[in-house]
């Protein structure tokens, strides 16, 4: 047994199905000398798309990643594969927009700052002050950039600044109670998440919690999803849900409703982050 120092890496790849896909991922890590450590795939009958995401094991040393990249282009485009490859260790870099209701920022906070989540949280923007002590006590950069209809123009382009400037990866809408224009949805496809609660669209506008309770509801629930130009319809990550009955309090549903959310927003910013999120059309396919 080889006694090689090794470093872990992701490969995540989709393409059209085809014979052969997993023959030759295979083949070309043995041909690298890597291990498989574990594998997750998916092929759908009905659009005729394969999806695959492996962790394997290869020799450390400090050209692995490039050479590893190099030579799998060559495998994937036979096959059309749009693919990524990276180390284990890889963080994302994420910037986090919030308004008021600070639960799901806190949440996210304390999962970075403890290692739970494999991001590094290098800026937050609000439309609010009120959690710049928080994210100050974490060491992070608070940035206050307020939204109305006139400056939302300029306010924009002071996000996109700050995302290009901190070199971010990831940007999660963790509660910010703005509609995004469909230019910036544009720019930020694919990496802005966005959380709400699940009772869209039956109980819009203010106090859904309430309406619900008026309604009696029997769930409680929240999705996180990809932020697209149709507000609240991106493909979804994740969803979270809880039972309720007569005996709640529209209190103790908001409470029910914020541990939900929290849940769902942490699971979404994990998957994506680690690699496991295909968005295929208005879905997604997550390889857990």
């Amino acid at each position: 047994m080889s006694t090689s120092p090794h470093t872990e890496h992701v490969l995540t790849l989709d393409c059209p199905e085809a014979p052969g896909i997993v023959h030759a991922v295979s083949r070309f890590l043995l041909e690298h000398g890597s291990d498989i450590i574990d594998n997750q795939q998916f092929g759908d009958r009905r659009d005729g798309h394969f999806f695959m995401r492996v962790r394997f094991a290869a020799t450390a040393d400090e050209t692995a990643t490039e050479t590893l990249r190099r030579d799998f282009a060559a495998v994937a485009a036979p096959f059309a594969m749009r693919w990524h490859l990276e180390p284990v260790s890889t963080r994302r870099r994420v910037l986090v927009m919030v308004s008021r209701y600070g639960h799901c920022l806190n949440d996210l906070l304390f999962r970075a700052r403890s290692g739970d989540l494999p991001v590094d949280v290098v800026a937050v923007v609000s439309n609010h002050r009120d959690h710049e002590a928080l994210v100050t006590w974490h060491g992070i950069p608070f940035f206050h950039v307020p939204v109305t209809a006139a400056t939302k123009p300029e306010a924009e382009a002071r996000l996109l600044g700050l995302v290009d400037s901190f070199d971010v990866d990831l940007v999660v809408l963790a509660r910010y109670m703005q509609v995004l224009s469909d230019s910036l949805c544009s720019r930020l496809a694919g990496r802005a998440i966005n959380i709400h609660h699940s009772f869209l669209p039956s109980f819009k506008g203010a106090k859904p919690y309430h309406q619900a309770h008026e309604r009696g509801v029997k769930l409680v629930g929240a999705t996180a999803h990809y932020v697209t130009a149709d507000l609240d319809e991106g493909p979804i990550i994740a969803q979270e849900v809880r039972d309720v009955d007569h005996s709640h309090t529209p209190e103790n549903l908001v409470a029910i409703g914020r541990d939900a959310e929290s849940a769902a927003l942490a699971r979404a910013v994990r998957w994506h982050c680690e690699g496991r999120v295909f968005v295929q059309g208005r879905r997604t396919v997550i390889l857990r």
